[in-house]
C-alpha cells in the first residue's frame, strides 16, 4: 500500500514535470514556427482588394506593384476590385479576411480616415482591425479655377471672394471628398463665402470646371496639367504639404497665407489586424523593393505625378492614427454626410 502511494507520487511528479517541459518547448518553439511561417510566405495565390472601380488611379497602383511582388515572392498577386460605399465594401472585406497575409487592402485615407467621420457607422475600425505595411505614395491636389474668375494666387482669390461674397462655387466629385473638404477648409479658414456644387464622380465635375458651370475645383495636379498648360484652367495652389516636384513653380496654399493649410490623399498596402509581423516586415520590404524599380518608378511616381512615402509600418501607423481626428474636425466643421 505504501509502494502504491509512493508510485502514484512519483508518477504525480513526472506528469507535472512533463507538462512543464511541453510548455517551456511551446514558449520557445512559437518564434521558430512564426519565422518558418515568414520563411514559406506567401503559400499560395495573394488577393490585394481594391476598394475602388477598375481602371482608376488605386488600380493602377495595386497592378504596378502586384506584378513585382508576384516575381519575388512566388506566387501570383491578384487584383479583386470591391468598391462601392466609399471604398467601405472592399475596406470591409480585408478587415474580416484571415490574418495570414493571404487577403490584402490597396487602402486610401478616405474609407480609413475620413469615413470615420463621414458615415455614422463603419462595419470596421480602421485603427484596429488592419496591420499596416507601408504608406505607398501621397497624390498632389491642386485647386484649380476657371479662366473667367480674375485671379491668379490664393489670396487674389481670397480679395475677390470678399468682395463677391456667395458668386463663386466649386465643384467636387461628391459630398466628403478629398475636393469638398479642401474647399470647406479654404472658406472656414479664409472667411469666404464659396458655394459646394457636387457631382457624381472626377469627370463631370472636371467637365463642369471647364465649361465654366462652377469657377473652383480641388483636383489631380497631373490630370490637370493639359488644362494648366493650355490655359484651360489656372492653377492657383497645390493643397498637399509641400510643392510637387513635377510642377515646382506652383506654391502650396500654405505659402500663400493660410499656413497649415493641407489636405492629404494617399495610398498604402495593409493587411488583416493580427497578421504575423514577421509577414508584414517581409512584404514591407517586397513592396519598398517594387516601388524602387525603375519601371514601376517611371510608372506612378514620373508619368503618375505621385510622390513616393515608403513609409515603415510604424510610420504608416501613426500617420492614420494622426490624421483621423484632423479630418474628423474638418468633417465636422463642414458638416458633410456620406450620400
Amino acid at each position: 500500500m505504501t509502494l502504491s502511494i509512493a508510485r502514484r507520487h512519483a508518477l504525480h511528479r513526472l506528469a507535472v514535470l512533463g507538462a512543464a517541459c511541453a510548455a517551456a518547448m511551446l514558449t520557445v518553439s512559437s518564434p521558430a514556427r512564426a519565422a518558418n511561417g515568414a520563411a514559406t510566405y506567401p503559400s499560395s495565390p495573394v488577393r490585394i482588394i481594391v476598394p475602388y472601380p477598375p481602371g482608376g488611379p488605386a488600380d493602377v497602383v495595386a497592378r504596378s506593384i502586384a506584378a513585382k511582388l508576384a516575381a519575388s515572392l512566388g506566387q501570383p498577386f491578384v487584383i479583386e476590385n470591391r468598391s462601392g460605399a466609399g471604398g467601405n465594401i472592399g475596406t470591409e472585406e480585408v478587415a474580416r479576411a484571415a490574418p495570414d497575409g493571404q487577403t490584402l487592402l490597396l487602402g486610401t485615407n478616405g474609407p480609413l480616415v475620413v469615413n470615420v467621420s463621414l458615415y455614422d457607422k463603419l462595419p470596421f475600425d480602421p485603427q484596429k482591425d488592419f496591420a499596416p505595411i507601408t504608406e505607398i505614395a501621397e497624390i498632389p491636389l491642386v485647386l484649380l479655377a476657371h479662366p473667367s474668375v480674375p485671379v491668379n494666387n490664393v489670396q487674389e482669390l481670397i480679395a475677390y471672394a470678399k468682395a463677391h461674397p456667395g458668386e463663386l462655387s466649386y465643384g467636387s466629385s461628391g459630398a466628403g471628398s478629398g475636393g469638398h473638404l479642401a474647399g470647406a477648409l479654404l472658406a472656414q479658414r479664409a472667411g469666404i463665402d464659396i458655394v459646394h456644387i457636387p457631382y457624381r464622380g472626377m469627370a463631370p465635375a472636371t467637365t463642369a470646371l471647364l465649361a465654366g458651370h462652377v469657377k473652383l475645383m480641388v483636383g489631380g495636379l497631373l490630370a490637370a496639367m493639359p488644362s494648366l498648360q493650355n490655359g484651360s484652367l489656372k492653377g492657383l495652389a497645390v493643397v498637399t504639404p509641400k510643392r510637387a516636384t513635377f510642377a515646382p513653380d506652383i506654391p502650396t496654399v500654405a505659402e500663400s497665407g493660410l499656413p497649415g493649410f493641407q489636405i492629404v490623399s494617399w495610398y498604402g498596402l495593409l493587411a488583416p489586424a493580427r497578421t504575423p509581423s514577421a509577414i508584414v516586415q517581409k512584404l514591407h520590404g517586397a513592396v519598398i523593393d517594387a516601388l524602387n524599380q525603375p519601371d514601376v518608378h517611371q510608372r506612378l511616381f514620373v508619368d503618375g505625378g505621385l510622390e513616393k512615402i515608403a513609409s515603415t509600418p510604424q510610420q504608416f501607423a501613426s500617420q492614420i492614427a494622426k490624421e483621423t481626428p484632423e479630418y474628423t474636425a474638418i468633417v465636422k466643421m463642414t458638416g458633410a454626410k456620406a450620400e
